[in-house]
């Protein structure tokens, strides 16, 4: 549970109001600060920004990260070790974050030791069960579904992975400018959040969750690229998976981006919802705000 400096912090940052100090008023005592596990095993591509200068230094996002919960009152234990996917570890966590690409269940690119397929199951139950979940960027282009990457899937033919997460990659074109539409600002700090652009690499995405909380749009207009020639669809969202809190955004891939001020805000509200240190009105609104959003070719 975050302490009166932790609030102090968020009040002063926008991520809470002053009036929710009186939840600190409920406790008799402090209690010990939620564990989130950064996981960020390259079984693809990997991406420079998780790219440790040596195996004992934090790579850019992991510091930022590790950084963030110094700030907010969460303690960042990072890995590469799929390993640690196993009942007795998964235990000591309350929420999990991915940045992470391909099969997690084999060594791939960066060699470290993969996750056993039991390991994925038991995180999968975790989740379901209640623990929490973030993902950013190369999150979505994990654990791929069966069948064409350039179609959609029926829900039973996705990955179990992807039907937690709520959306697949599927692939991107060249980096360039593109608009953020905020359709829900479900997070203090995201109250004044307006329409924004940013350089950055693009994912396109399928397979969404009917279930989606979309915070964020991908608006397609005026993108260069075959795969951006489609209707506005989903880029960050929250949803529930069973008792469990998921947060994805696939923003991400940019050293710059990770110290952008709207990226860290975003990123650092879903990390204490899914911590369940804030709450926010997650609702389904996917056919509101992108009905067109599983076509995936104009």
């Amino acid at each position: 549970m975050l302490t009166r400096r932790d609030w102090l912090a968020l009040a002063a940052s926008g991520l809470v109001s002053v009036s929710d100090f009186s939840l600190l008023q409920a406790q008799e005592k402090p209690k010990q600060k939620k564990r989130l596990l950064m996981f960020t095993k390259s079984s693809g591509f990997e991406h420079s920004v998780i790219r440790r200068p040596k195996p004992d230094q934090l790579s850019h996002a992991e510091n930022i990260v590790t950084k963030l919960g110094e700030q907010y009152g969460f303690e960042v234990v990072c890995t590469k070790d799929g390993r640690v996917f196993i009942p007795e570890e998964i235990a000591k966590y309350d929420a999990f974050f991915f940045y992470t690409t391909g099969d997690l269940t084999q060594p791939g690119t960066d060699k470290y030791p993969p996750m056993s397929p039991a390991g994925k199951k038991a995180l999968l139950e975790a989740i379901q069960q209640g623990k929490g979940f973030i993902g950013s960027h190369c999150a979505a282009d994990t654990f791929h579904s069966p069948g064409r990457r350039d179609e959609n899937q029926p829900p039973e033919q996705r990955d179990p992975y992807i039907v937690m997460l709520g959306g697949e990659f599927i692939v991107h074109g060249a980096q360039q400018k593109a608009r953020m539409q905020v359709v829900s600002r479900p997070f203090p700090a995201l109250k004044n959040l307006e329409d924004f652009v940013l350089y950055e690499e693009w994912y396109a995405l399928k397979n969404f969750a009917p279930d989606l909380h979309v915070i964020l749009v991908q608006d397609t207009t005026g993108m260069q690229g075959a795969m951006y020639q489609r209707p506005p669809f989903p880029a960050t969202w929250a949803r529930y998976h069973g008792q469990g809190r998921v947060f994805y955004t696939s923003m991400g891939h940019r050293e710059d981006v990770w110290t952008n001020g709207i990226f860290q805000k975003l990123l650092v509200s879903g990390i204490l919802w899914a911590l369940r240190e804030l709450d926010g009105e997650i609702k389904p609104n996917l056919h509101q705000v992108t009905p067109k959003a599983s076509v995936l070719r104009t």
